[in-house]
């Protein structure tokens, strides 16, 4: 069965807290788990994340390892279901005697599966927005994105302030992750004084949207806010456009939709120029040049070929999960080198250090200048792609959004940042 997004606070029955799992010093090789959907409806952001992770990896075991051990990642499917995450995840822990961290985990498994990987006692850099982890702390549990709340927020200031539009609908899918986005969304845009004119929930194991696309067009909206991965979105798109008489209306799409799958999916089905056109969506400020995006979009390029790679390749250095989960393992990883240990209870103390910066730490934007810096007896702030991480007592550092949107070939083009003020102005 499966379950809602309601954090479960305890393991489950059968659960292995206190398997002997973690990593030991030494000449071996450590195991990244990337636990996230590598089938099912969401089955395109697993894959994302791989890349991230095989790009992180790679460059890590080039500067030389981590502690005489070099780093290998390992995909678990969970397929976007709590009730087939569970089972993967205690599989996981049977299987796997290295584990050194867990990466992924969205919002579609997290509230059932951190539980179980906190009272195992492994560091997790997590992806879900579930607003849930703002205030039950894990002490394991890391987050570079922000809740599903902050980003429903941005997309109705991207409808105030960007578009500059008036009546809006919402088309999301009836999974977990996108319904979290519903009632925030609906709470800002009367705070911004929009008029919600349409809500529909998009059934994605289903093939046609006709009856929704049709509530939605003759509500006459302005903007539709989206987020249903798949095939959903391009299949739902495109019959709004067929019913809307072969125009499309604005779409604003929340961060997954930065998506070398989704752009690749929704291009064709609606056409890659009228997408481009008709397309906005918030994502994280990343950084787009500099020594840390180069050595990012250089580890990201090395490993084209060998893993993902679905679409323009060059969306994965805007992808969300991509950018913010190589930075996790960077910070991880150095907080290895740091501690001395690739045991998650004795590292994890120096991870928040190397994100938020001691005083007197020099400021290093790779692996490799960091192992060099701290080698060197300094202490260090590790700055990656992501930009500067600012942990609170949750360790939730949830970064500030920008406005992106789709050259016709599927590159990522940032159109602006959103201010405090924008946000703060829609927040209920």
């Amino acid at each position: 069965m499966a379950l809602s997004g309601t954090l479960v606070t305890g393991l489950t029955a059968g659960s292995v807290a206190g398997a002997s799992s973690h990593p030991r010093a030494g000449g071996g090789t450590l195991t990244i788990a990337d636990v996230a959907p590598f089938t099912g409806v969401d089955a395109a952001l697993g894959p994302i994340y791989l890349v991230a992770c095989t790009a992180a990896t790679t460059a890590i075991n080039k500067a030389g390892g981590v502690d005489g051990n070099k780093l290998a990642c390992k995909s678990v499917d969970t397929r976007g279901d709590p009730a087939d995450a569970v089972p993967a995840v205690r599989q996981l822990y049977a299987s796997t005697s290295n584990l050194a961290l867990v990466i992924g985990l969205t919002s579609d498994e997290a509230a059932s599966v951190v539980p179980i990987i906190n009272a195992n006692k492994t560091v997790m850099f997590a992806m879900t927005g579930q607003s849930e982890f703002d205030h039950i702390k894990f002490p394991y549990f890391y987050r570079l994105v922000p809740p599903d709340l902050a980003e429903a927020y941005a997309d109705v200031a991207i409808a105030k302030y960007t578009l500059h539009v008036k009546r809006v609908a919402l088309a999301f899918g009836n999974d977990i992750g996108s319904q979290a986005f519903v009632q925030p969304a609906i709470q800002a845009l009367k705070k911004a004084g929009l008029q919600l004119v349409a809500n529909e929930t998009l059934d994605l194991n289903a093939t046609t949207f006709r009856t929704e696309a049709n509530k939605i067009v003759a509500a006459k909206p302005q903007a539709i806010f989206t987020e249903a991965l798949g095939a959903a979105d391009a299949t739902f798109l495109s019959e709004v456009q067929q019913e809307n008489h072969g125009k499309m209306i604005p779409v604003i799409g929340t961060s997954a939709t930065i998506s070398p799958d989704w752009f690749k999916s929704v291009a064709a089905a609606v056409g890659a120029r009228t997408l481009a056109s008709n397309f906005v969506a918030d994502n994280l400020v990343t950084l787009t040049s500099g020594p840390a995006y180069n050595a990012f979009a250089s580890a990201m390029y090395a490993v084209k070929g060998k893993v993902g790679n679905t679409g323009n390749f060059s969306t994965y250095l805007s992808s969300p999960g991509g950018v913010h989960l190589y930075d996790g393992i960077n910070l991880a990883a150095l907080a290895m080198v740091e501690s001395k240990s690739t045991v998650p209870s004795v590292y994890r103390a120096d991870i928040q250090k190397i994100g938020n910066g001691v005083p007197g730490a020099v400021t290093v934007s790779s692996f490799a200048q960091g192992v060099a810096a701290l080698k060197a007896g300094k202490k260090i702030r590790y700055v990656g792609p992501g930009g500067p991480t600012s942990f609170d007592a949750y360790h939730d550092s949830p970064g500030i959004f920008q406005v992106d949107r789709y050259s016709a070939k599927g590159a990522v083009l940032v159109a602006g940042n959103l201010t405090t003020t924008q946000l703060r102005s829609v927040t209920p």
